[in-house]
């Protein structure tokens, strides 16, 4: 399986807002994702863009993937990670002070020519679990319910 990633670090925008983004391409070919995160409004889907097209420039640059159409490649893996907070000081009534934590972070894409989880079926394989009987349900058991002392000396 023919991969490669790119890394984007220290970007300026909370992880959670760049993970809605990434949910959106998780798994889809790559012209497809492209297409999402171009017409997303929002800033982390420009970053993720430009992300996923370095992994498809680092995709083709490797020799032993030059009959790999750009067409065929998958996002086999996209995750965003907490990066370093910057932390500043607002002023607050009454002479107090709130702290503003400026979060950051860093991106990674993996492309690849298959999806990790796609494995090819035997034919021979499927037979044989087709054959193979289902097991038998056993019945369930219903709970009665304990008489009680009082119960007994009422009846």
């Amino acid at each position: 399986m023919a991969q490669a990633v790119a890394k984007k670090k220290n970007i300026q925008s909370s992880p959670v807002k760049m993970r809605l983004v990434l949910d959106h391409i998780r798994g889809k070919k790559v012209p497809e994702a492209l297409a999402t995160l171009h017409f997303m409004t929002n800033k982390a889907s420009l970053v993720a863009e430009q992300t996923l097209r370095s992994a498809i420039a680092n995709f083709q640059l490797k020799d032993e993937n030059r009959g790999i159409d750009v067409e065929d490649l998958f996002i086999s893996q996209c995750y965003s990670d907490g990066g370093p907070m910057l932390k500043r000081i607002m002023p607050a009534p009454m002479g107090r002070a709130f702290r503003v934590r400026k979060r950051s972070n860093h991106l990674t894409i993996f492309v690849s020519d298959r999806l990790p989880g796609a494995k090819k079926i035997v034919k021979a394989e499927t037979e044989q679990k087709a054959e193979a009987p289902a097991p038998a349900a056993a019945p369930k058991k219903t709970a009665r319910k304990k008489t009680t002392k009082k119960s007994e000396a009422a009846a």
